[in-house]
């Protein structure tokens, strides 16, 4: 049956086009088209190759999606031996220094002769591969396995979409290209993210993740697995004149458009191997993939040559090794910190271990869910991962080591530090403790927000002085504010006197307030300023609100479950309920028996302010509406019953217009406002 006219151009100009946008989303990291055209292209070539079977190439993308599962692995003989290189342990300068003393020697070069030119690259911490490439086109992957042989895994290395199908350009009868296939950091933290929430097993580190991809027999679950590849060396070639350098052959590979990671360097002599291996060691934490070390070669393959092999080794490379930062260790406790903003943290106590250049006593279980996940116990053996600035973590536990008498570990009902009760809501993975006016862990993080714009509003009062008062036991609650006098203040970290009494009036000041502003400040979990504005609108007095049930706080305009738990767990803490009670004996006040909500103004009603005003801003706008009930929006919509319009209005006006939105000025508004 002859194929419809057409058909088989069209295939082609598809293949060429997708390989194109793949080279430059997963190599260039330069997307050229969105997603939705890049699918729509794909789906277009695999219908083509279902309609016309024939038309699928060896270099087809739709190949990349994954085939049927193999039983196993087959065999492949390395034409090449893909042999490993010999690590220099010494992490110091001087591990640089004595690789290149031993080149010199070997090549016979005293101290007064020339220095030896290396290439210098990273070590990748994944699965080493082997590409073989032949006229082009990718026909064959492999695994290092012994160096002699490893195993075909050719389906599984197609579904790695930095990984051309076919060379560019005029490329070699036959090109082996040695590299390395990963999993970059963030899409080993994506993919654990999408497992969780699958409710299906995850990955315990990016290495891991990578060795277990490839070798998966089930192509099309290696497909979902988000792997990447650099390249690093060369296997066999036939009728391919090489570069006389290892550098210039990575330079190469790049025209092939075979990924080539950018950080790498050419150096002279000991002193430029040194200069490298520190600047990746302050590089190296802020790389989206893992690496344990840096690697070096001499640069010129015919020196190369001459250095030959020792052991299965090459005399001409080594592996430059960073501190480890992956330990075992054994779990002596597990307890729990409470942080600024009453998270409650499990943490991991360990027997003492060097990782990652420091000693390491204390690992973060980040929540109980996460805990809950690796199932660390008291007396477990674990991994411990430490990388640079980044605080230690309990990667996962060696089960096979587990004591026969552990438990698991239950995270507590109440406040290790003050006793109030800990609660977790539904959607949130951290749980809390509710005694946010009163817990000392809590403390200055309570009142900066008590002392904010939106809140009490107390100028002066800023973090170094929070710091201060606090450290110094002088304040214990936002209620001992109050309490401070001029002489205190002026004795506070030399606090100048026209300074304190100014702090000391804005102090005074806050004692009038909103019932609004009260309420934000209290700074319940959830509430927000908006949020804090509709309490005080529906309940009108304090009370009301300390008192009310959570069904009844869900009658509030956007009170949901959440929020309404997080109100009701708040004032049901005695603490929070006591300082409260302080800060009013304290004089703090606002006007009270405000009308409900329902007989202002504005009830009910939602406006949104676009350019300037003649008279007012639009905060006291906004402030002026929500005091009669209305709501302020930041966007135009057809819930919106009035657009308030000044001079050089922008896109919101042309909204209003579009929806037929009531578009009013300053006077009109002032008109609703006295009704």
């Amino acid at each position: 049956m002859s194929l419809p006219a057409g058909v088989a151009t069209r295939a082609a100009q598809l293949r060429e086009e997708i390989e194109r946008h793949n080279r430059a989303y997963y190599v260039l990291d330069a997307p050229t088209v969105p997603d939705a055209e890049y699918d729509r292209l794909f789906c277009e070539l695999q219908q083509i190759e279902r309609d016309h079977p024939e038309l699928q190439t060896a270099d087809s993308p739709t190949l990349r999606v994954g085939g049927k599962p193999l039983p196993e692995f087959a065999p492949v003989r390395h034409v090449v031996p893909m042999l490993s290189i010999r690590t220099e342990t010494d992490t110091e300068p001087s591990g640089a220094r004595s690789f290149d003393a031993r080149v010199r020697r070997e090549l016979g070069l005293g101290d007064s002769d020339v220095e030896i030119e290396y290439a210098a690259e990273l070590k990748f911490d994944g699965l080493a591969i082997n590409l073989r490439y032949e006229h082009g086109m990718l026909v064959q992957a492999a695994t290092r396995g012994d160096g002699e042989s490893g195993e075909d895994v050719t389906q599984n290395v197609r579904t790695i979409r930095q990984i051309p199908l076919r060379l560019q350009g005029h490329a070699p009868a036959v090109l082996e290209v040695r590299g390395e296939a990963y999993m970059s950091r963030p899409d080993f933290e994506r993919y654990n993210e999408r497992q969780r929430t699958l409710g299906r097993p995850t990955l315990v580190n990016p290495r891991n993740g990578a060795a277990g991809s490839i070798r998966q027999l089930d192509p099309a679950l290696a497909a979902q697995r988000p792997l990447s590849f650099f390249a690093y060396g060369l296997g066999e070639t036939l009728e391919w004149t090489l570069p006389p350098t290892h550098s210039g052959v990575l330079d190469v590979l790049q025209t092939f458009g075979v990924p080539v990671c950018e950080h790498r360097a050419v150096v002279q002599g000991a002193d430029g191997l040194i200069a490298f291996h520190a600047h990746i060691r302050e590089l190296r934490d802020s790389l989206p993939f893992d690496i344990d070390g840096v690697v070096y070669k001499v640069n010129s393959l015919a020196l190369q040559q001459r250095l030959g092999f020792v052991t299965r080794e090459p005399r001409w490379a080594v592996a430059h090794k960073y501190p480890a930062q992956e330990m075992l260790t054994t779990v002596d406790a597990i307890e729990v910190q409470v942080g600024r903003t009453g998270a409650i943290t499990p943490v991991a106590r360990l027997a003492p271990v060097f990782v990652g250049g420091v000693t390491v006593t204390n690992a973060t279980l980040h929540n109980e869910d996460e805990l809950r996940r690796k199932d660390v116990r008291v007396g477990d053996t674990v991994i411990v991962r430490r990388a640079g600035d980044v605080i230690p973590e309990v990667v996962s536990v060696v089960l096979d080591r587990r004591p026969a008498d552990t438990v698991e570990f239950t995270m507590p009902a109440h406040c290790p530090v003050c006793g109030s009760a800990v609660e977790r809501l539904e959607d949130e993975a951290i749980a809390r403790c509710t005694g946010g006016l009163f817990c000392p862990a809590q403390r200055k993080q309570s009142l900066l927000h008590f002392a904010s714009r939106r809140a009490m509003d107390i100028e002066g009062l800023g973090e170094k002085i929070v710091d201060q008062l606090v450290d110094q036991a002088i304040i214990k609650t936002p209620a001992d504010l109050y309490k401070l006098g001029l002489l205190g203040l002026a004795n506070l970290g030399r606090m100048a006197q026209k300074s304190a009494a100014n702090l000391l009036a804005a102090i005074d000041k806050s004692r009038a307030t909103t019932l609004a502003r009260f309420i934000y400040a209290l700074g319940i979990r959830n509430v927000g300023e908006a949020t804090a504005k509709d309490l005080a609108r529906h309940f009108g007095k304090l009370e009301a609100l300390m008192d009310a049930t959570e069904a009844r706080l869900q009658l509030v305009p956007d009170v949901g479950p959440v929020v309404a738990s997080s109100i009701a767990h708040f004032f049901a803490e005695a603490h929070n309920v006591e300082v409260i009670e302080q800060l009013r004996a304290a004089g703090v006040h606002w006007p009270e028996g405000d009308q409900p909500a329902a007989s202002m103004s504005l009830a009910g009603k939602t406006f949104v302010l676009t350019g300037t005003l003649p008279t007012m801003s639009r905060e006291e706008a906004k402030e002026k509406i929500e005091a009669e009930g209305g709501k302020v929006a930041g966007s135009v919509s057809k819930k919106t019953h009035y657009v308030v319009a000044g001079s050089e209005a922008g896109t919101k006006l042309d909204k209003a217009r579009e929806l037929g939105v009531p578009i009013i000025d300053e006077l009109q508004l002032m008109e609703l406002l006295k009704q």
